[in-house]
């Protein structure tokens, strides 16, 4: 694990838990902003959010593997802080079309029409290094978790 405050928090996490996990858990920022980061950060903190999303897409071209459940992420701020630890509860697959109100909630968000607005344009920066744009139909990982740290 290359970020130091996060690894600092995972090893007092493992000193403070019975079963310690031998999985290095990922690191997480949420969206491409320092503001953003921390104000997302700061709704896991509190307790208001407790999902995220991102293109399958991105995560195909990065060819990394879907997120587990079970495993754990380290939520870092807009400068690489960690700040809480959070445990993946379920993973799905949906159209971008077909997000409803109860999954943008869990997202920390009030408006469905901002929550797919903000996502459209974080989604256009995700694929773009890629050549690709977002689709009203593609498939967007949604992922619940519960901060379990911090």
């Amino acid at each position: 694990m290359e970020n130091i405050s996060a690894r600092n928090m995972w090893e007092n996490f493992l000193g403070t838990h019975a079963k310690p996990t031998l999985v290095e858990p990922k690191v997480i920022q949420f969206y491409n902003t320092e503001q953003d980061a921390d104000q997302h950060a700061d709704l896991v903190l509190n307790n208001a959010k407790k999902a995220f999303s991102y293109p399958l897409l991105g995560l195909q071209y990065r060819k990394e593997g879907l997120p587990k459940i079970g495993s754990f992420l380290i939520i870092i701020d807009g400068r690489g802080h960690a700040k809480c630890i959070a445990k993946v509860t379920a993973m799905a697959l949906k159209p971008f079309f077909s997000i409803k109100e109860d999954y943008m909630r869990q997202e920390g968000y009030n408006d469905l029409e901002h929550w797919k607005a903000v996502h459209w344009k974080y989604f256009t920066s995700e694929l773009a290094p890629y050549g690709r744009t977002p689709k009203d139909s593609m498939i967007v990982v949604c992922v619940t978790f519960e901060k379990v740290y911090g």
